[in-house]
């Protein structure tokens, strides 16, 4: 990380916001995901496949949403994590299931979003095959108690490419930054992942605000601020949230015994900050006051961070376009 970029004075003026899949949206996309159920695309080869040639090995977590298995592709002896989403009569999940999927399906360029095998769809349940990670950040950070500044630059740098991505060819906003959505695998490799609730974009500067995405990580803009709308700076609040949370091993609001006492903070008191020390840089700081400035317009958006960590724009356009 080149720390020397880190401070420099940019004046950030465009604000670009998102509008939500319509019902009709999220029929059409749902309908052309499933017709490439069963193929799985692996190391450019493209294979016709059902679920008696997936091998699952165990179980790697458990959430609301469903359930993640360690599973083999057993025609390429492939190791791969399996996303089991019930599908219910909940619009809002299935929604948010649909909106997963299409994204991960579609970022297969963007070495920095974890990759997509294919899908299985089926009436009652949707089975996404997605290369194996390692780790996420939030399971690491309770190993390593802190990343030391090298590590979280490299790290901010993945995310920051992943969202630019999101942003620039997909037109879409995560909404739901936080370490536990930040991948690591076993040679360093940083991903992004859960795209559930995910927001398409548009160039109007209209969004209308919502609580979608961990209170936690949540900008000020979005719970209950003057600001009415809210667009990608959101995403870049979070990641500064992630990175304070990254750096110091403690979540800068997590003293709050109540959503009710933490999103009073995030609205009403001062952003959190790091001070320069020995761990440190004051030019890392400086990165991180600007992602957690409290007026959404004075943060940066993803090329201008980009830029302070001294990413060039033909270093982003060999990266984002990188098959």
């Amino acid at each position: 990380m080149d720390r020397s970029k880190f401070g420099l004075d940019l004046s950030f003026t465009d604000l670009t916001s998102r509008v939500p899949m319509t019902d009709e949206e999220v029929e059409e996309r749902y309908e052309k995901i499933r017709e490439r159920s069963g193929l799985l695309t692996i190391l450019g080869v493209e294979y016709k496949a059902d679920l008696s040639d997936i091998n699952e090995l165990m179980e790697l977590g458990r959430g609301a949403f469903g359930v993640v298995r360690k599973a083999q592709f057993k025609k390429t002896k492939t190791l791969m994590a399996v996303k089991i989403i019930p599908i219910t009569g909940n619009a809002e999940s299935n929604k948010r299931t649909v909106m997963d999927m299409d994204v991960i399906m579609r970022s297969h360029n963007c070495p920095h979003i974890v990759r997509c095998y294919g899908c299985f769809v089926s009436d009652s349940e949707v089975r996404i095959c997605m290369e194996l990670m390692s780790m996420c950040l939030d399971k690491l950070l309770k190993i390593a108690l802190r990343f030391p500044e090298a590590i979280v630059g490299k790290i901010t740098t993945c995310v920051l490419l992943a969202l630019n991505y999101l942003k620039e060819t997909e037109q879409i906003m995560h909404r739901d930054v936080k370490p536990s959505n930040i991948l690591i695998d076993n040679s360093g490799s940083i991903k992004l992942c859960d795209f559930g609730i995910a927001g398409q974009l548009i160039d109007s500067r209209r969004a209308l605000t919502n609580t979608k995405g961990c209170v936690a990580y949540l900008a000020p803009e979005r719970v209950g601020s003057s600001e009415s709308e809210y667009g990608i700076r959101a995403d870049v609040w979070s990641l500064g949230i992630t990175l304070v949370e990254l750096s110091t091993g403690r979540h800068p609001y997590e003293g709050c015994s109540t959503d009710f006492e933490l999103l009073a903070k995030i609205n009403n008191d001062p952003a959190p900050r790091l001070e320069p020390s020995e761990l440190y840089s004051k030019n890392f700081c400086a990165f991180i006051a600007k992602c957690l400035m409290k007026r959404s317009l004075d943060r940066p958006n993803y090329d201008e961070l980009l830029l302070l960590l001294g990413c060039s724009v033909a270093f982003l356009l060999t990266v984002i376009t990188r098959k």
